[in-house]
């Protein structure tokens, strides 16, 4: 008995190192250290490529972090040129990008970023001190003061056209989120227009501090802007904020993590293990997590799958076709 139990634990020692190996000249090529290209800081982005930077490191030994950027069009260009690893991205900004429409390069054609895996849906949603009277999108007054978040971001290049496609009137501003609540509570912002995850930390951060709206689309108002940008029709959960008191019509669009395609296949393939094996951890970063599942990958029609995380889609009850990935 004692011999046998030398034998297996010989083998078991001989097969730890072998793998230990294994994973060592797997390891090749990667990087000693990344970013996530993220947003401004009291975005969703900025929470949740933060916390994804973090669990990467964590469990993968490499050191990472979230930057704060301008959001989709610039992490796009990050990643292109290698500036940043990740990043996170909306497929409206991602389509533009690829066909050499992103306003930091225009011509370019961003096409060395290759998707990750999904992460969730981007509501565009309207957000007003109660104390304005503002309650829905026809009583913005005209030559409202409106915050579109960070130049060159999701909310900054379509929401404008949304409402000027409303009919509404208005004066841009930009900044970010954080930048643009104190505003808004400070009587320097009629209203705040968003492009983010739900909850937005900043709308949260205001509901704690004053009274708000969350102002939504009416039927026809949804149907139109639907009709006429890349996005859907949307409801906005009542459980997002205190302020709800039954779900908000929006339309939306969706946002992918992304990564330069030139990264090791080996590289991405763990980094999407890492976040997609465990939901409930991911949903602790943030509750918009809740849809970064293998059942939403089919949602990129847009960018080319790296191939390490087509890989890992497909052993784990994907379909991603070769067409669809990088090099393929």
């Amino acid at each position: 008995m004692k011999t046998s139990h030398l034998v297996c634990t010989a083998a078991a020692a001989a097969l730890a190192l072998g793998a230990g190996a294994a994973a060592a000249q797997d390891r090749s090529g990667w990087p000693s250290s990344f970013t996530i290209g993220t947003a401004s800081q009291g975005g969703t982005f900025f929470v949740y490529g933060s916390g994804v930077a973090n669990l990467i490191s964590e469990e993968l030994g490499v050191s990472g972090a979230g930057e704060v950027t301008g959001g989709p069009m610039q992490n796009m260009a990050l990643v292109h040129t290698g500036e940043a690893a990740l990043g996170l991205t909306t497929l409206g900004p991602a389509r533009e990008s690829m066909e050499g429409n992103n306003p930091i390069a225009p011509g370019l054609a961003m096409d060395n970023v290759c998707a990750v895996f999904p992460m969730y849906e981007t509501p565009f949603s309207i957000t007003a001190l109660s104390s304005s009277g503002i309650e829905q999108i026809s009583d913005i007054p005209d030559g409202a003061r409106i915050g579109f978040g960070p130049a060159g971001s999701t909310s900054d290049t379509y929401f404008p056209a949304m409402l000027e496609e409303l009919g509404v009137n208005f004066e841009r501003r930009n900044g970010g989120w954080d930048d643009l609540g104190g505003q808004l509570q400070d009587g320097l912002l009629d209203v705040i227009a968003f492009a983010a995850g739900v909850p937005v930390p900043a709308v949260s951060q205001l509901e704690v501090q004053t009274d708000v709206n969350i102002i939504e689309f009416t039927e026809e108002e949804q149907a139109q802007i639907v009709d006429a940008f890349p996005v859907a029709a949307f409801d906005i959960p009542a459980s997002t904020y205190t302020t709800l008191e039954e779900p908000a019509r929006a339309v939306s669009m969706w946002n992918f993590a992304i990564a330069n395609c030139d990264l090791p296949e080996s590289f991405i393939y763990e980094v999407t293990n890492v976040v997609m094996s465990d939901n409930e951890r991911m949903m602790g970063i943030h509750r918009s997590a809740e849809a970064t599942t293998v059942e939403n990958a089919d949602k990129n029609t847009v960018l080319p799958w790296h191939p390490g995380a087509a890989r890992w889609f497909n052993e784990n009850g994907a379909s991603i076709p070769q067409d669809m990935i990088h090099g393929g």
